[in-house]
């Protein structure tokens, strides 16, 4: 039986978010301004979102408290609201926003914060940010951010390469040439993503491969050891991660076992709740494996163009047994054999 490395997965998931690695992740990229002590960075996020507390500080509060655990961003619209209304008003709606617990605000725009909001940051040890970003891009950035970081992730033992511009997963027993493989494509120049362990990240209803940090561009090959790809066969022959959208699964060839030798059967891997299309290769001596890969991802390449060569194929065959059981003439090519072919 070949190892299955999806089996019984140990599945993780961040549920938090210190403030502190938001702020040092995005201060410069975002352009952040910290207007309180460095101490309140110690809040921690723990929701995915950004919320704009327009409604609450006009005095609807009733839905606040579901959305005040989000990052609290102000934009123009709500600066102008705040510019327009008086500092008593100001006072008051601080005061009753304050009542909730909010891990950070920002203003937007590179904005400047009234004081009475300061003063609520500062007596609520919140930290408080400006960027120069505008509302939309900010939002997105931090949206993207917080999904990924929240994101279900696990690490398999398995090799990942780019070929064609296709994820390729491979697993298999420890012995079977996963490593080989995937050394012979990067030669061939497919880029390098991952060997022996894979961290697996879903983001939506999709997967991400990349490499752990402490191995991340290394390979260990059975007779030399451990290689650095990036310096022997450069930097465009690797890169930090990729979508995985084939899983290969090498296995020992077997005398009697059945293989599929059609392509109408689609067989798949469930991986953190998502199906990935899955290749069934048995290892025999001799066999190119390199060329068996790339000849599955333009394969793969073909179907998601809605180019299926296998049901292609199925329909017209079909359609002959139809025809003839019709009783209707069909074409044998003997023609196309004889046309004016010279034979020696």
């Amino acid at each position: 039986m070949s190892y299955n490395p999806f089996h019984h997965l140990n599945i993780k998931r961040r549920t938090s978010c210190p403030v502190l690695v938001f702020f040092k992740h995005f201060r410069q990229s975002l352009k952040l301004t910290l207007h309180t002590p460095e101490e309140s960075l110690r809040t921690n996020l723990t929701q995915i979102g950004v919320h704009r507390p327009g409604l609450a500080m006009s005095g609807y509060t009733a839905s606040y408290k579901e959305s005040a655990s989000q990052i609290q961003m102000i934009g123009s619209t709500e600066w102008n609201y705040l510019e327009s209304v008086g500092k008593e008003e100001r006072e008051r709606i601080f005061a009753k926003l304050s009542e909730y617990e909010s891990p950070m605000w920002v203003l937007t725009h590179n904005l400047q914060p009234h004081p009475e909001l300061l003063e609520m940051c500062k007596r609520k040890n919140i930290p408080l940010m400006t960027t120069e970003l505008s509302t939309f891009p900010f939002a997105k950035e931090i949206q993207q951010f917080l999904e990924i970081y929240f994101a279900e992730f696990t690490s398999v033992h398995a090799s990942l390469v780019d070929v064609y511009g296709v994820g390729m997963l491979y697993v298999g027993d420890s012995n079977v040439g996963k490593s080989e493989c995937v050394l012979d494509l990067v030669e061939r120049g497919h880029r390098f993503v991952a060997d022996d362990a894979v961290r697996i990240i879903r983001i939506g209803d999709m997967l991400v491969g990349r490499s752990d940090s402490v191995i991340q561009h290394h390979m260990e090959i059975r007779g030399i050891g451990i290689v650095n790809m990036k310096e022997m066969f450069g930097i465009a022959s690797v890169r930090r991660r990729k979508k995985i959208e084939v899983v290969v699964d090498l296995q020992p060839w077997r005398q009697g076992s059945s293989y599929e030798r059609t392509g109408l059967f689609h067989a798949s891997e469930t991986i953190l709740g998502v199906k990935v299309p899955k290749v069934l290769i048995p290892v025999a001596p001799g066999k190119s494996l390199t060329v068996i890969s790339e000849v599955i991802a333009m394969n793969t390449l073909l179907k998601l163009n809605g180019v299926d060569a296998a049901n292609e194929f199925n329909k017209s065959l079909m359609k002959i047994i139809q025809d003839k059981a019709k009783g209707v003439f069909v074409e044998d090519g003997f023609d196309e054999f004889l046309g004016g072919a010279t034979y020696e």
